[in-house]
This record gives structure tokens, C-alpha cells and sequence, in this order.
């Protein structure tokens, strides 16, 4: 047990030395000074006022602390906040590299549109050619 920051050990010792110095008689009439003075000390508003400073002390890191981390949320909230917004004259940046598109061997045919080959055209069977060959074989 601690009173005043002194400790069992520390508190035998000044009593030896009390003891010595006073006496056995005089040693009662310090012991009372000393416990009024003491009584007094303690009860006063000045002791009053430094238990609260110290205490305020003790506590000041963290409430530091406290309040900055609520400030930093508080910037934090409002960066998100402004960043929310929809910006119309934001404009995507083109892309730095075309997208490749894979070759195909032969092309694809769409509907509705019809490619002709023009380095070599199908043939077109003429019904002349075709009505004679008819006969020819009928005969």
C-alpha cells in the first residue's frame, strides 16, 4: 500500500528516525501535527485542483487522440461525400490500345447482305445451253 508515493518500507524507515530524533514523548505530538496537517492537506479545494489537473494530464494523450480520429472521419466522410457525386463532363480517356479483334479465315456473311466474288465469278448455266443439252439426250 502506497500513500503519497511512499511505500510500507520507505514509512518504517521514517518512523526509526522519527523515533530517534523526537523521543518516545514527543513522538505522539508530531503524530498529531502531522495527521492534522495531513487531514487539512488533503481536503483543501488546492488539493482538490491538482487531483483534477493530474488527472487531466493523464487523460490528455488519449482525448487527443479521440478528438483527431474524429476529425480525420469527419474529412474522410466528406471526401466520400464529394466523390458520390455523378460528374457529367467526366469524360473516359480513349483506351491506349485498340482492342485486337481475332482473323477469321473466311469472312462472316451477314444477313441480308450477299458478297460476290469478283476474282472468279460463278458460273451462270444458260437455259438455252441447258434445254439443248435436254434434247440431245432425249434423242
Amino acid at each position: 500500500m502506497e500513500v503519497l508515493g511512499i511505500g510500507m518500507p520507505e514509512l518504517v524507515f521514517i518512523i526509526i528516525i522519527a523515533l530517534l530524533i523526537l523521543g518516545p514523548k514527543d513522538m505522539q505530538k508530531a503524530g498529531r501535527t502531522i495527521g492534522k496537517f495531513l487531514r487539512d492537506l488533503i481536503t483543501s479545494d488546492g488539493w482538490k485542483l491538482f487531483q483534477q489537473t493530474s488527472r487531466d494530464l493523464r487523460t490528455l494523450p488519449n482525448r487527443l487522440m479521440r478528438e483527431a480520429n474524429e476529425e480525420l472521419n469527419q474529412v474522410g466522410r466528406e471526401i466520400n461525400s464529394a466523390a458520390s457525386f455523378p460528374n457529367t463532363k467526366r469524360v473516359t480517356p480513349p483506351s491506349p490500345h485498340p482492342q485486337a479483334q481475332p482473323y477469321a479465315a473466311t469472312p462472316e456473311k451477314q444477313p441480308g447482305t450477299e458478297t460476290e466474288n469478283k476474282i472468279a465469278p460463278e458460273p451462270q448455266e444458260n437455259k438455252e445451253t441447258d434445254s439443248e443439252s435436254e434434247s440431245q439426250n432425249n434423242a
